[in-house]
């Protein structure tokens, strides 16, 4: 499955779509970019096989993760470096195998560097599964383009 998004899909900004080509892990967990607009998101990801835990259900890292992407893609729309600062996230209902869902990451306040985000996860009936919140920390750029790795490793 090639998950990389249609250079020329209106849907995704050229920024999201650069960030996109470099993104080797949501991409290597099937996830879709849907959509990107200026703090918004969309991202789709099936549940596999290996993504079930002991309990025949969808292990709530690849839910976060999937929720996580979708907040860095939102948070990252304004073409700024922008990290993770805080995030937290709550399961509410279990995911079975199979199931197709969609991460809805929306922002709430965006005010000098920092920023704060909503994901609601969904799945293939519309019923919420997982309410996630991002707060996130936009950082400098090197000469080279590249975020500061002081900045990267002390989100600061």
């Amino acid at each position: 499955m090639d998950t990389r998004p249609a250079m020329d899909n209106p849907d995704i900004l050229p920024e999201a779509q650069a960030m996109w080509a470099n993104d080797r892990a949501s991409r290597a967990l099937g996830m879709e970019l849907r959509r990107v607009a200026p703090g918004e998101a969309v991202l789709s990801m099936k549940i596999r096989a290996d993504m079930v835990n002991g309990h025949g259900i969808c292990h709530g890292g690849f839910m976060f993760t999937l929720a996580d992407s979708a907040f860095a893609f939102a948070c990252n729309s304004y073409g700024q470096p922008t990290v993770a600062q805080h995030c937290a996230v709550t399961f509410i209902q279990p995911v079975r195998e199979g199931e197709m869902l969609t991460a809805h990451a929306m922002e709430r306040s965006r005010v000098g560097r920092g920023g704060v985000y909503d994901v609601t996860v969904r799945n293939e009936r519309d019923v919420v599964v997982a309410e996630f919140r991002g707060h996130s920390r936009t950082i400098a750029r090197t000469g080279t383009g590249r975020p500061r790795a002081a900045d990267a490793d002390n989100n600061s």
